[in-house]
C-alpha cells in the first residue's frame, strides 16, 4: 500500500475504502459468469450498445491471458475483481501492481489496489488533499447547493458555513480559492458536505452520490476519524430507485421543470421537492422520504 500510494499519489485509506466497498476486502467478488453475463446483456435490456462493448472487451481481456477462464466471474452487470472493474475499464487502467507480467484483479489483492490507485490518479485525483468534509450551516440552506455547483471557499465563508467542530473552512491547503460544492443527501435537517475536487474522481468510479461518501467516509474512519456528527433522518424512511423515479414523474406532471426521469435526485428535483412540500403543509426540506410520496 505505500508503495502504490508513492507511486499514484492516492492515499492508502482511499484505495482501501474501494476495495472494502466494492467486495469486502476481496471477499465478495461475483459468481456470474462474465462472458455469459454481458452475452445476456447485450441482446436485450435498454444498454444493449455498451453491453456489446464491454462483451468484446471482455473476449479481448481473455486473450491477453491475464489469468484462467474459469476466474472470469464477478456481478451480474459485468464488474469483476476485488475492485470490480468493468472489461472496457480494465482494458483502459488496470496494472501489472507486483510486476509477475500479469494484471489479475481477481485473485490479486496487489494488482487490484495498483490498479484502482491508477483509476483514481486518471480521474484527476490531487494528492495530498482530502475529498472534502461535513460543515454546519450556521445561517440556513444557501441558495446554491448540488454537486456540480462549485464555489470557491470564500463564498461558503461568505454563507456562514463551518466545520462540524466549529472551526474554519480554509486552513491548511485549502485557500479561499479552493472550489467546492454544497452537498445535503438528506435535505435540510440531514448532514451537509462541502465536496472538494477528489470527490469527483470517486464519483467517477460509480456515478451516485451515496457511493461516494461511503468511499469518503470510510476512508476518513480509516484515518482515525469519527463517524459523521449530523445524523441522517430516521423518521420517514428513504427511496428506492423505481420511487424516486416516480417522483420525478409525479414533479413533472405538476410543472416542475427537473430535466429527465433517471432516479436521481439532484439540486433541480430538490428545488421542486421543497415547493411541494410547502404545498402540502410540510417541513420544506428538499428530502423525498416515503411521506411526500404517499402525499
Amino acid at each position: 500500500l505505500a508503495s502504490i500510494a508513492q507511486q499514484y499519489g492516492v492515499d492508502a485509506q482511499t484505495v482501501v475504502a474501494v476495495w472494502g466497498v466494492e467486495s469486502n476486502y476481496g471477499q465478495n467478488t461475483g459468481g456470474r459468469d462474465i462472458v455469459e453475463s454481458l452475452a445476456t446483456l447485450s441482446c436485450m435490456g435498454r444498454r444493449q450498445s455498451f453491453f456489446s462493448g464491454e462483451f468484446v472487451a471482455a473476449l479481448k481481456i481473455l486473450q491477453a491471458g491475464d489469468f484462467e477462464r474459469d476466474l472470469f466471474k464477478g456481478s451480474w452487470a459485468g464488474a469483476f475483481g476485488q475492485t470490480q472493474f468493468m472489461p472496457s475499464t480494465f482494458l483502459r487502467l488496470a496494472v501489472d501492481g507486483d510486476g509477475d507480467g500479469k494484471r489479475n484483479l481477481i485473485t490479486n489483492p496487489v494488482d487490484a489496489l495498483a490498479s484502482t490507485a491508477n483509476f483514481l490518479k486518471r480521474a484527476g485525483w490531487r494528492a495530498g488533499q482530502t475529498w472534502g468534509f461535513e460543515v454546519k450551516l450556521n445561517k440556513g440552506t444557501p441558495s446554491v447547493t448540488g454537486r456540480k455547483s462549485m464555489r470557491g471557499m470564500s463564498y461558503w465563508v461568505s454563507q456562514g458555513l463551518s466545520r462540524v467542530d466549529g472551526s474554519n473552512l480554509v486552513g491548511g491547503d485549502i485557500g479561499n480559492g479552493t472550489d467546492a460544492a454544497l452537498l445535503l443527501p438528506a435535505g435540510d435537517n440531514g448532514p451537509a458536505f462541502l465536496l472538494l475536487h477528489n470527490f469527483k474522481a470517486v464519483y467517477s468510479y460509480n456515478a451516485s452520490e451515496s457511493y461516494g461518501l461511503a468511499i469518503a467516509h470510510l476512508s476518513d474512519r480509516l484515518r482515525g476519524q469519527g463517524v459523521f456528527a449530523t445524523p441522517w433522518p430516521t423518521d420517514d424512511a428513504g427511496l428506492g430507485r423505481a420511487e424516486k423515479r416516480e417522483v420525478q414523474t409525479l414533479l413533472i406532471a405538476r410543472g416542475h421543470d427537473i430535466g429527465e426521469v433517471d432516479g436521481a435526485l439532484g439540486s433541480k428535483s430538490q428545488a421542486a421537492i421543497k415547493l411541494e412540500q410547502q404545498r402540502l403543509g410540510h417541513e420544506a426540506t428538499g428530502r423525498a422520504g416515503q411521506k411526500l410520496l404517499a402525499a
